[in-house]
């Protein structure tokens, strides 16, 4: 017996030394480089509400990229009537799921077109007008329609994260709430406005012909010729920081767009020492941007990202090897945020934000103090109270106290969880947990003794009666918690998780580390009265 006391406080004590050696980074961070390499840690993580930072909530505008589909699908539609020699004449998207078409000729001609490659696209009506002519309404099917917007919000919700990442904010959180929205929490950002400009940024960077044909003075007044729209070139002059608008008149068909992007640098132009953004395409891009400017030369390709014209230059000759530059007198931060954009992908559908909340560095730095000061004393009052009740018994469950204490911080650094101010509170609630079974085995001993068993008849019934009391009360606030944490979000998670491990670590505190020290007591010393 006295053998197992002493494996069991090797045991124990091998568990104190390794949760305390886990905890230390958080406690001083200069530690010498073979502590990493041999202890596998860092520093406990602080949530958003003690290192301040951004919390935002966005909403996915998800019929924003049902509009976007439905386009694509007309001007696809437009092609095909025209390569098979179908007169079109209207062609509009009306609403965000309709287009309204007119065509005339052989009716079975575009109607099989219609059913072959547009089955996606529903009649909704067609009514015969004069001189054969046809006026056809199709809708999107709503199973297409709800599949463009499961797609729209799980593509956002990558390509934020993305961003994010490649943004460097350590820890972020992001998650879908709902069906549309996307929570983010950035902990320890400094510059708020620019995180945010970089998250909503659409990123749609497309390819189009200038229309060198058209009339740009007449699309100035708002008639812009059929097939054309009218973009914009924006010019800061370095000098003055004057902003002057350069009109382009462009062909409304989409040669290529960045889906076809494999990567996107940011370059210093050596005759000029300013920054650009380097393109490059996958296979796929390169072989398209290849055909693109071998069939277009001495033609204006623009370079157009988010209906905002970078740059219009003339195709000299057929470009082979995939690879393309937006010049546009950056600074290094703009470059940088584009390059960041471009390489995570255009959001298939604007976002916008609903809720924004920041958090000051000062403002967490008051939450960690007062957090601390309250933990410190709760377990100084509980500490004193069980030495002025318990005595001897009260001064073995302190000790058991602090070691609980210790490994949920030890728990919480090897699995670089996060604590946060909820969190705190849970780590306080385990604290009380921890002193309520102790009590309940010192008042189970305390009822042996009087009964007149000996002492260590009694502490061995007292331990085996209150256990499953123990047992029962924390397996099902430990069931809550896990509750808590599947069903929660933020702050509700963060009190789960150190309730949880507050609980687990208040098992094997109180019912086994304080058992070595009533084994130890009764075994060891062999004490004839127990200080309880």
């Amino acid at each position: 017996m006295l053998r197992n006391l002493k494996w069991r406080l090797i045991v124990y004590g091998a568990v104190t030394v390794f949760a305390v050696l886990l905890f230390l980074p958080t406690l001083t961070p200069e530690l010498p480089a073979w502590f990493y390499k041999i202890i596998p840690t860092e520093k406990v993580h602080l949530g958003l509400d003690l290192q301040g930072g951004m919390h935002l909530i966005l909403e996915v505008e998800a019929d924003k990229a049902i509009e976007s589909y439905v386009e694509r699908v007309k001007n696809n539609l437009r092609d095909d009537l025209r390569d098979k020699a179908v007169p079109v004449g209207k062609l509009e998207r009306e609403k965000s799921n309709q287009i309204v078409l007119e065509v005339s000729g052989d009716k079975g001609k575009w109607e099989k077109i219609l059913s072959q490659r547009y089955a996606v696209m529903q009649e909704l009506s067609s009514t015969a007008l004069d001189k054969g002519i046809w006026r056809v309404v199709l809708v999107l099917d709503s199973r297409q329609a709800e599949q463009v917007r499961k797609s729209a919000i799980d593509q956002a919700l990558e390509t934020i994260r993305n961003r994010i990442d490649q943004f460097g904010v350590a820890e972020p959180e992001i998650t879908l709430q709902g069906t549309d929205r996307i929570l983010i929490q950035l902990p320890g950002i400094k510059d708020p406005q620019r995180a945010i400009d970089l998250i909503g940024r659409t990123a749609l960077l497309e390819f189009k012909l200038v229309d060198e044909e058209g009339n740009l003075d007449e699309a100035l007044k708002g008639n812009a010729p059929e097939g054309s729209r009218l973009l914009f070139q924006r010019q800061v002059d370095p000098k003055t920081g004057g902003v002057k608008k350069i009109p382009f008149l462009l062909k409304e068909k989409t040669l290529m767009t960045g889906e076809v992007l494999k990567d996107a640098r940011v370059t210093i132009d050596t005759q000029f020492n300013e920054p650009y953004v380097a393109l490059e395409f996958d296979d796929i891009g390169a072989k398209l941007f290849e055909q693109i400017t071998g069939a277009n030369v001495k033609k204006r390709l623009a370079i157009i990202l988010d209906d905002h014209v970078y740059s219009a230059p003339v195709i000299q000759e057929k470009i082979a090897g995939g690879r393309a530059q937006i010049t546009g007198r950056f600074d290094m931060k703009e470059a940088g945020d584009l390059a960041i954009v471009l390489r995570a992908g255009a959001l298939p559908a604007p976002v916008k934000i609903l809720e924004q909340r920041s958090v000051g560095p000062s403002l967490g730095q008051d939450s960690i103090r007062k957090g601390i000061i309250s933990t410190l004393i709760s377990a100084a009052l509980v500490a004193l109270f069980m030495i002025f009740y318990y005595r001897v018994s009260g001064a073995i469950a302190d000790i058991a106290l602090i070691l609980n204490i210790i490994f949920v911080m030890g728990t919480l650094a090897i699995f670089r969880a996060t604590l946060t101010l909820p969190g705190i509170a849970g780590l306080v609630l385990s604290i009380g947990m921890a002193v309520d079974a102790n009590i309940l085995i010192h008042e189970r001993i305390k009822e042996e003794l009087r009964w007149g068993k000996t002492v260590r008849a009694a502490v061995d019934e007292g331990y085996r009666r209150a256990f499953i009391t123990i047992l029962d009360s924390n397996v099902t606030t430990l069931i809550a918690a896990l509750f808590l944490y599947q069903f929660g979000t933020g702050p509700v998670r963060g009190f789960a998780v150190t309730l949880s491990i507050g609980i687990l670590a208040n098992i094997f505190t109180a019912v086994y580390v304080t058992r070595w020290a009533f084994d130890f007591l009764t075994l060891k010393i062999k004490v004839k009265k127990l200080s309880i």
